[in-house]
């Protein structure tokens, strides 16, 4: 089956269930995985949590835990619950990129000005689609305010007035949600389109995640929408973070930020990158255009926000030979690839295993306890992995 479009039987999931023993994990971790979140709800850590396994094309693991909201009571967390993707967002934008580039509508070797003239302004004219996805564009701290959000011919001039920071290509460094915003751009000149209808048509609705991924959160599943939260300022317990649950942002559809998505949809995004391409039947993109999204184009180059290499890919980051890369787990296979969340979440694939992991939490916790707690559940995966 491929067609623009994926629909499935209400009640199912385009991953088949299977069980842990029968896909090779060893349960014993699993369950250590499970009594370690627990233990971090019980604490305090964060309200809730979502976690998805899949391996060769099945789902071995999907479970919800604690809240999904607090306030004005608490609303226990649920299958169908959407959580924020924060920054695992722009790998969903990536794959709509990969599917326009295989399509013919551009190359990552262009120039942003090849298709956006006005991007030119400020010294930019030189600056590669390439070099932006991976976080070299020299922009990292250029702002996109609300009042663009829903405006995209303000979008255009907000993006294309961005002023350079340092010389593009001469360093790697995060851009927070710079890079994806210049990308939504990209993908509207390209198409004559809204970017968040075509990531919706060209990955979610064709892979048949339609009800589980979103890139622009329709007002009506506003109710399924876990609330994001921060810590209390004692440090102990959480608070709704307001900003982040509002309406503008959720319908947004920020594209290195606002994604919304159960964590069985992530798991099943990675399975496609996993399976060549397809998924379930669609082929969304090549092997060979996977091959070359999924590779190392920054080296061992040190990320200068995140303090190590992060091997960047086009869209998701691999975990390499260094000492230690961000979430993907010491005990990762070089080749395993995958993408986080600020403060809350990671998502990742290994090529080795077949295995593709989720874990979505909901209080936005900074380092070092963040990157410590993404490192231990990573690793319980890992070697959970037969």
């Amino acid at each position: 089956m491929d067609s623009t479009t994926r629909t499935r039987p209400a009640g199912t999931f385009l991953l088949p269930p299977a069980d842990l023993a029968s896909l090779g994990i060893r349960g014993e971790q699993i369950e250590r995985l499970v009594a370690l979140i627990e233990r971090h709800i019980a604490d305090g850590r964060y309200p809730g949590c979502q976690i998805a396994l899949a391996r060769h094309g099945k789902l071995g693991l999907f479970k919800s835990f604690g809240n999904a909201a607090t306030e004005p009571a608490p609303r226990a967390a649920a299958d169908d619950t959407l959580w924020l993707l924060y920054s695992n967002t722009k790998v969903v934008t990536a794959v709509a990129l990969w599917v326009l580039a295989e399509r013919g509508l551009f190359s990552f070797s262009d120039r942003i000005a090849d298709h956006v003239p006005a991007f030119a302004k400020n010294a930019k004219g030189d600056i590669t689609v390439l070099q932006v996805i991976t976080h070299q564009a020299g922009f990292p701290n250029a702002v996109v305010g609300p009042d663009a959000w829903a405006d995209h011919g303000r979008l255009r001039e907000v993006v294309c007035d961005f002023a350079l920071e340092w010389s593009p290509g001469s360093r790697v460094h995060y851009h927070g949600q710079s890079a994806h915003w210049t990308l939504g751009v990209l993908i509207e000149a390209l198409t004559g389109r809204d970017f968040r209808d075509v990531i919706r048509e060209t990955v979610c609705d064709r892979l048949g995640l339609g009800r589980e991924l979103y890139v622009g959160l329709p007002e009506s599943e506003f109710g399924r929408a876990a609330d994001m939260h921060e810590p209390l300022p004692s440090g102990a317990g959480s608070r709704p973070l307001a900003d982040n649950n509002s309406p503008a942002w959720r319908r947004s559809g920020a594209p290195g930020a606002a994604g919304y998505g159960t964590a069985r949809a992530m798991a099943a995004l990675y399975q496609m990158m996993l399976n060549g391409g397809e998924l379930a039947g669609t082929r969304l993109v090549s092997p060979r255009l996977l091959q070359y999204a999924v590779r190392n184009h920054t080296g061992d180059r040190i990320d200068a926000f995140m303090g190590m290499p992060m091997h960047r890919g086009l869209g998701p980051h691999l975990r390499g030979t260094t000492e230690n890369v961000r979430g993907l787990g010491g005990f990762a296979s070089p080749r395993t690839f995958g993408h986080g969340g600020v403060g809350t979440s990671y998502c990742w694939a290994d090529p080795d295993s077949g295995v593709s992991f989720a874990y979505i939490t909901n209080n936005r916790i900074p380092d070092p306890w963040h990157s410590k707690r993404l490192d231990q559940v990573s690793n319980l995966v890992h070697s959970a992995i037969v």
